[in-house]
C-alpha cells in the first residue's frame, strides 16, 4: 500500500474523518441514554413529591405561574396542600428544589433536585435546611412571617458555614416557591363557587307591611306620610 505524502491537506481529512466518527459516537450515546436520563428525572420528581407533601390520595394537573410548575395535593376532597418546583443560580450553577407547603403555608418539606455545589460546602443544602440545629431547620416555617434570608444578611436562617452564596439562592429558590404557592392559593380563594343567592319565597312579599319583626324597630324612629288626596271639588264659599 502506497503511503500517503504529508501534507495539510491529509492532516485535514485525517481530522475531519476523525471528528465525524467522534460526533457519530457522542450522538448515538446522547440517543441511547436520553430516554433513561429522562425516566430517571421523571421518577425523583414523584419521590420528591411523595417527600415533601403531607399524605395525599390524589394530584391535580400540574399548573404553571411566573415559569414555575405548582401541583396542588388533595386528601380525598380536603386540600392538604401543593407542591413548587423551584430554581435560583448558585455558586456553581442552577439549584432545583422541590418545596411543598401545607394549606397553611407552611414549609412541610424540600428535596433537592439538581444542584453542582462545592462537595462538602454548598452541597450540605440537601439536609442542612430540615437539620433541627440553631435555626438551620425551615420546615413549619410561612416564608412570610419570618425575614426569609441569611442570618448575615440580617435574617432569620442560618447559612450553610462557608457557603453563603449557595444559601442565599437555595433561600431564594424557597421564597420564590412561596410566592407562587400563595398567589395560587389566594387565586383559589376568590375563583370558587360564589356564595349562593338567599331564595326568596314571593309569598313573603305578600304579608301585610305593619308585620314588622319589634327587634328590627327597636330605637327606630318610623315617620308616617299622610297621603295627599286631591279632589275635584270646589270649596264652599262664606256666607
Amino acid at each position: 500500500m502506497k503511503q500517503l505524502k504529508s501534507s495539510f491537506l491529509n492532516m485535514a481529512v485525517v481530522l475531519t474523518v476523525i471528528t465525524l466518527i467522534a460526533a457519530g459516537a457522542l450522538a448515538s450515546m446522547y440517543t441511547l441514554t436520553e430516554e433513561p436520563i429522562r425516566l430517571a428525572k421523571e421518577q425523583k420528581k414523584e419521590q420528591a413529591l411523595k417527600d415533601v407533601l403531607l399524605p395525599y390520595t390524589r394530584l391535580d394537573e400540574p399548573d404553571t405561574i411566573n415559569g414555575l410548575a405548582i401541583v396542588r395535593a388533595y386528601n380525598g376532597d380536603t386540600f392538604v396542600g401543593a407542591a413548587v418546583e423551584s430554581s435560583a443560580n448558585g455558586f456553581g450553577g442552577t439549584i432545583k428544589v422541590m418545596v411543598g407547603f401545607d394549606q397553611n403555608g407552611k414549609i412541610v418539606n424540600y428535596s433537592v433536585l439538581e444542584q453542582s455545589e462545592t462537595p462538602g460546602l454548598g452541597t450540605k443544602m440537601v439536609d442542612w435546611f430540615k437539620t433541627k440545629k440553631g435555626n438551620q431547620d425551615i420546615r413549619q416555617l410561612n416564608p412570610s412571617e419570618v425575614n426569609f434570608t441569611v442570618s448575615k444578611d440580617g435574617g432569620d436562617i442560618d447559612a450553610i458555614t462557608a457557603a453563603t452564596i449557595s444559601s442565599r439562592a437555595f433561600l431564594k429558590a424557597i421564597s420564590d416557591a412561596y410566592a407562587v404557592y400563595a398567589e395560587q392559593h389566594a387565586a383559589d380563594g376568590t375563583s370558587g363557587a360564589s356564595p349562593q343567592a338567599a331564595t326568596m319565597n314571593p309569598d313573603s312579599l305578600m304579608t301585610d307591611s305593619l308585620a314588622v319583626d319589634s327587634t328590627l324597630l327597636k330605637g327606630t324612629v318610623i315617620v308616617v306620610e299622610k297621603p295627599i288626596v286631591k279632589t275635584n271639588s270646589k270649596p264652599l264659599k262664606r256666607r
